[in-house]
């Protein structure tokens, strides 16, 4: 990545759909720092549908898109690391952008728990102020 760009989860988007309001969400926003990848496109897609939220989606669409690269033996070490340390039940999709943040060197930004603990663990930059 050439920029400093920052990835925001889908629980982050969530949060900020029902609530309507992130001063940092909107700061990043405002300065163009916000970059999504087509896996968290396809977890909010469904939910802005489901609320004939169209606008927001067609916003969404038009940020930057990381493509994904897959490493399935780096997935599978990150599994592995999780584990060994206690964190268990992080899905797939979790470790996928996990190892996109990390390859891209993209700051992540998300209020899932677990993504915490991997950054005791992982060398990645989290944003998880809410």
């Amino acid at each position: 990545m050439d920029r400093y760009m920052v990835l925001v989860d889908s629980s982050v988007w969530i949060d900020y759909f029902k609530k309507g309001e992130n001063r940092l969400l909107d700061n990043l926003i405002e300065e163009d720092l916000v970059c999504t990848n087509e896996l968290i496109l396809t977890e909010l897609g469904p939910f802005l549908n489901h609320r004939g939220r169209t606008d927001i989606w067609d916003s969404l669409q038009a940020l930057p898109v990381i493509p994904l690269n897959i490493d399935w033996e780096l997935i599978r070490r990150y599994q592995s690391i999780n584990l060994q340390n206690g964190i268990n039940k992080v899905g797939i999709p979790d470790l996928i952008i996990l190892q996109q943040v990390i390859e891209e060197k993209i700051t992540m930004f998300s209020f899932d728990e677990h993504f915490k603990l991997m950054a005791r663990l992982l060398t990645f930059e989290l944003i998880d102020a809410v």
